[in-house]
């Protein structure tokens, strides 16, 4: 037979392993409990966004999209973009969404005669969101070739 103590005390342990997996800064049990409901919503929300950026990628890919592959360097990025035909007119979708994000392209590469290749250094502007990471880049990037493929379905 356990005892209440023995009860309350695997319940205490079993409340400070929670507190400590939520990052919750509470005391009593509700408060504790109320940040791991928040803490698990906030995780589902992450999953169902990991799982769209996922079937838009492998959609994207089955259309022959592009390859983005953005590094986060000192105090720049370096950006590539790949694709195995041409994209007439990508560049510039690509140009403005950096312009969109406060980015400044320092230094840039591109062919377009079979294929389209951009290698391009950026750095953020004075105006520009310090908060800027290279996923955030490429999500804008994503975003750019996006437009230029709802422009070029319209024609």
């Amino acid at each position: 037979m356990v005892s209440r103590e023995q009860k309350r005390a695997a319940m205490y342990k079993k409340l400070q392993i929670l507190r400590s997996i939520t990052n919750s800064h509470a005391h009593d049990k509700a408060s504790i409990i109320l940040d791991a409901s928040n803490y698990i919503k906030d995780l589902k929300k992450r999953v169902e966004k990991l799982n769209q950026d996922v079937s838009t990628a492998a959609s994207l890919t089955s259309q022959n999209f592009p390859t983005i592959r953005v590094e986060e360097q000192e105090n720049h990025f370096l950006i590539k973009v790949f694709t195995a035909r041409n994209c007439h007119g990508l560049l510039v979708f690509i140009l403005q969404a950096f312009e969109e994000l406060g980015l400044e392209v320092l230094q840039a590469r591109v062919s377009t005669s079979d294929s389209f290749l951009l290698e391009a250094i950026a750095t953020r502007t004075k105006e520009a969101d310090d908060q800027i990471d290279a996923q955030v880049v490429k999500q804008v990037v994503l975003q750019g070739i996006q437009k230029w493929i709802q422009g070029s379905e319209q024609e």
